[in-house]
């Protein structure tokens, strides 16, 4: 009922496997960028401290949880088809321990390869995420970002603020305009030709504003104008500072308070919170998934060896990899709610997987 020496035998296999896998690409991939990006560290003198420490030593987390299914696959394809072929499937089967059985430390190294990733999506990759981007914005060529345009955040209930362009090189948002709605209908407006963000007060300057009061029943409506106006409302500079992967920064609480406040103010960007948010537990969860039909393809002895196996297995972890990329593009279109699309390949290979286990020889 317990066969110790199996479970310790097959844990070895896989976790061993896992990670010298990983370490053998990990070197390939540091290799092929640091060739890619020496030029910029050169141009632009990045220490060498800098690029270890702060590029490279912050790139590995990122870079091994998100093949982490392809990692688990290929392993569990690899030492299980070894397995088969050397005829220990068949002896383990013989010996009276059930297919079923024979899973538990299967499930057992899925658990703690999904729990370590896990905590790199939760704790980890975020802190690391946060330094890497700041060296590559400083150290490698970064395209430059047009200013944001035609921006438009609810944030106060009752309160809309529009912005025609803002201008990260100097903190100015031209063309602003903010809007006070009560019972649907329009209290005040607030007009200027640019508002600049003043560090000194937490607040923005208004330049050459306008404000008109709308009075129900009066006749005329109140309005006030001046060449300078400072005020402080619930829409700060990092508003604008946020990147489309500023949300790979964030930890997990940080993140769904993002997540309320954007979508209280109706902001387009919350698809990228949400998928970045999804995506931290469905990533995971790929390692059960991804076990089990290792082991459902690879336990039958096969005339051609290994090789079929690390085939198909090597294109089923990346059209699972693809699938979960292309799902995200359901968020941006609308077409599904962010949790559906994001668990919708966890869902589909957990069914064709149960297939597989069900056929496979026990």
């Amino acid at each position: 009922m317990f066969p110790a020496k199996l479970d310790k035998y097959i844990i070895k296999k896989f976790m061993a496997t896992f990670f010298i896998a990983i370490l053998l690409i990990i070197g390939i991939v540091i290799i092929f960028d640091i060739s890619e990006k020496i030029d910029d560290f050169v141009a632009k003198q990045a220490p060498i401290k800098a690029i270890v420490l702060d590029y490279y030593v912050n790139f590995i987390p990122y870079f091994m949880n998100m093949f982490s299914p392809l990692f688990v696959f290929i392993t569990v394809i690899f030492f299980t088809s070894r397995m088969a072929a050397n005829s220990e499937i068949i002896a383990i089967l013989s010996c009276g321990v059930s297919f079923h059985r024979m899973m538990v430390p299967y499930i057992f190294s899925a658990t703690i390869i999904a729990l370590m990733s896990l905590g790199l999506n939760l704790y980890v990759i975020p802190r690391a995420n946060a330094q890497r981007h700041v060296f590559e914005a400083q150290y490698t060529k970064k395209k430059a970002q047009a200013g944001d345009r035609n921006i438009h955040y609810q944030i106060a209930p009752g309160q809309f603020v529009y912005v025609e362009q803002f201008s990260k090189y100097n903190k100015t948002a031209y063309k602003f305009t903010l809007e006070t709605i009560e019972d649907n209908r329009l209290i005040s407006k607030i007009s200027a030709d640019r508002a600049v963000w003043n560090e000194s007060t937490g607040g923005w300057t208004l330049k050459k504003y306008f404000i008109r009061d709308f009075n129900e029943g009066s006749i005329e409506d109140k309005v006030r104008c001046g060449e300078q106006l400072d005020t402080v409302i619930s829409l700060t500079i990092k508003d604008f500072e946020m990147k489309k992967n500023t949300v790979e920064d964030l930890q997990y609480g940080t993140l769904k308070e993002l997540e309320a406040v954007q979508e209280m103010r109706g902001d387009a960007n919350i698809k990228y919170t949400q998928i970045e948010k999804h995506n931290r537990f469905a990533l995971p969860f790929s390692a059960f998934i991804l076990t089990i039909m290792g082991v459902a393809l690879s336990s039958r002895k096969k005339r051609g060896g290994i090789g079929w196996n690390l085939a198909v297995g090597i294109a089923l972890s990346f059209s699972y990899i693809l699938f979960m990329k292309f799902s995200q593009m359901f968020v941006y279109t609308g077409a599904m709610p962010p949790w559906i699309a994001i668990w919708l390949p966890n869902i589909i290979f957990t069914v064709v997987s149960g297939v597989l286990y069900k056929i496979a020889p026990k």
